[in-house]
Protein backbone atom coordinates (compact mmCIF):
# COMPACT_ATOMS: atom_id res chain seq x y z
CA UNK A 1 0.00 0.00 0.00
CA UNK A 2 1.38 3.35 -1.12
CA UNK A 3 0.76 5.65 2.07
CA UNK A 4 1.42 9.96 1.62
CA UNK A 5 2.69 11.58 4.57
CA UNK A 6 2.87 15.13 5.10
CA UNK A 7 3.81 17.88 7.57
CA UNK A 8 7.39 16.60 7.62
CA UNK A 9 9.70 18.14 9.54
CA UNK A 10 11.86 19.76 6.16
CA UNK A 11 15.61 18.29 7.95
CA UNK A 12 14.10 14.24 7.69
CA UNK A 13 15.58 12.21 5.02
CA UNK A 14 14.41 9.11 3.58
CA UNK A 15 16.08 6.56 5.95
CA UNK A 16 14.48 8.66 8.80
CA UNK A 17 10.88 8.10 7.13
CA UNK A 18 11.68 5.20 6.75
CA UNK A 19 12.69 3.94 10.20
CA UNK A 20 9.51 5.55 11.54
CA UNK A 21 7.56 3.29 9.94
CA UNK A 22 9.63 0.35 10.06
CA UNK A 23 7.89 0.22 13.42
CA UNK A 24 4.69 -1.22 12.07
CA UNK A 25 5.77 -3.48 9.51
CA UNK A 26 8.23 -4.09 6.28
CA UNK A 27 8.86 -1.11 3.93
CA UNK A 28 9.62 -1.44 0.42
CA UNK A 29 10.24 2.06 -0.23
CA UNK A 30 10.57 5.26 1.64
CA UNK A 31 10.73 8.75 0.09
CA UNK A 32 10.94 12.23 0.68
CA UNK A 33 9.84 14.88 -2.11
CA UNK A 34 12.69 17.56 -2.77
CA UNK A 35 12.36 20.24 -4.48
CA UNK A 36 13.63 20.16 -8.28
CA UNK A 37 15.84 23.04 -8.09
CA UNK A 38 16.96 23.59 -4.69
CA UNK A 39 17.23 19.69 -3.82
CA UNK A 40 15.47 20.69 -0.16
CA UNK A 41 12.39 18.69 1.21
CA UNK A 42 9.12 19.58 0.23
CA UNK A 43 7.74 18.80 3.57
CA UNK A 44 5.76 15.96 2.43
CA UNK A 45 6.84 12.12 1.29
CA UNK A 46 5.40 8.43 0.51
CA UNK A 47 5.84 5.42 2.10
CA UNK A 48 5.29 1.99 0.33
CA UNK A 49 4.56 -1.29 2.78
CA UNK A 50 3.72 -4.62 1.22
CA UNK A 51 1.39 -5.50 3.87
CA UNK A 52 -1.84 -3.63 3.90
CA UNK A 53 -2.42 -4.56 7.43
CA UNK A 54 0.75 -3.10 9.00
CA UNK A 55 0.41 -0.12 6.44
CA UNK A 56 -3.05 0.48 7.64
CA UNK A 57 -1.83 0.28 11.63
CA UNK A 58 1.64 3.00 10.61
CA UNK A 59 -1.70 5.14 9.18
CA UNK A 60 -4.06 4.82 12.49
CA UNK A 61 -0.64 5.40 14.76
CA UNK A 62 1.05 7.88 13.10
CA UNK A 63 -1.81 10.07 11.72
CA UNK A 64 -1.70 13.21 13.80
CA UNK A 65 1.22 12.93 15.89
CA UNK A 66 4.09 15.73 15.58
CA UNK A 67 7.38 15.41 14.80
CA UNK A 68 8.28 19.02 14.44
CA UNK A 69 6.47 21.98 14.88
CA UNK A 70 3.23 20.74 13.15
CA UNK A 71 0.94 17.09 12.87
CA UNK A 72 1.34 14.82 10.54
CA UNK A 73 -1.04 14.04 7.63
CA UNK A 74 -0.64 10.44 7.24
CA UNK A 75 -3.03 8.26 4.76
CA UNK A 76 -3.31 6.12 2.14
CA UNK A 77 -2.20 7.68 -1.33
CA UNK A 78 -4.34 8.17 -4.02
CA UNK A 79 -3.33 6.86 -7.40
CA UNK A 80 -2.56 9.15 -9.82
CA UNK A 81 -3.79 8.94 -13.37
CA UNK A 82 -1.81 7.63 -15.83
CA UNK A 83 -2.35 9.84 -18.99
CA UNK A 84 -1.33 13.29 -19.98
CA UNK A 85 1.10 15.57 -18.72
CA UNK A 86 -0.95 16.80 -15.82
CA UNK A 87 0.08 20.29 -16.11
CA UNK A 88 -1.71 22.07 -18.67
CA UNK A 89 0.34 24.96 -18.64
CA UNK A 90 0.59 24.49 -22.95
CA UNK A 91 -3.40 23.41 -23.41
CA UNK A 92 -5.84 25.69 -25.09
CA UNK A 93 -9.40 26.13 -24.39
CA UNK A 94 -11.41 24.59 -27.11
CA UNK A 95 -15.17 25.71 -27.69
CA UNK A 96 -16.39 29.36 -27.94
CA UNK A 97 -14.19 31.30 -25.62
CA UNK A 98 -10.56 30.29 -27.26
CA UNK A 99 -8.29 32.71 -27.97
Amino acid sequence: MNIFVAGLPYDLDDAELEEIFEKFGQVKTAKVALDKETGKSRGFGFVDMPNADEAKDAIENLNDINLGKKPLVVKAAEERSSGGSGGGANRRPSGPNRY
